[in-house]
């Protein structure tokens, strides 16, 4: 009886296996094609004044391409964004960096803090792409 058990359990814990690794290669390649299709976004946003200062691919289980972009305040007043947002309307990538640019300097003014310099922007390519702005260099990561 306890053979049996054992052997069940065995053979749950293989087909569990095997679709963890199908998922996984599945998860893989969705990423890989995410990182493919953002390679294309880099450029677009160095025209927009964001330039690529760091460049970083990490290869596991679940890979990433994490990506750090620094541009000039005076380049994204309120209604330059509004511009750009309004020209890269098309592009959800696109659409997505401004605006989460766009929110966090608004978020940034109901603090009354000064605009530190630089305005830096880093974006992680990963199954879920993950955009962070900061405002001013941050110390602590």
């Amino acid at each position: 009886m306890i053979d049996k058990f054992k052997k069940a359990i065995q053979e749950a814990s293989d087909v569990l296996r095997e679709q963890a690794a199908s998922l996984g290669e599945g998860a893989k390649e969705k990423t890989y094609q995410l990182i493919e299709e953002w390679l294309q976004v880099f450029p677009k946003l160095e025209v927009y004044g964001l330039e690529i200062t760091s460049f970083s691919l990490a290869v596991a289980l679940s890979p990433a391409l994490e990506v750090e972009l620094v541009g000039k305040h005076e380049k994204f007043s309120k209604e330059r964004l509004d511009e750009i947002l309004h020209e890269v309307r098309k592009n959800p990538a696109l659409t997505s960096v401004f605006t989460t640019i766009r929110t966090a300097y608004n978020l940034h003014r109901r603090t009354y803090a000064n605009l530190n310099d630089p305005l830096v922007v880093k974006i992680r390519i990963r199954l879920s792409p993950e955009i962070k702005v900061y405002i001013g260099k941050p110390v602590i990561e």
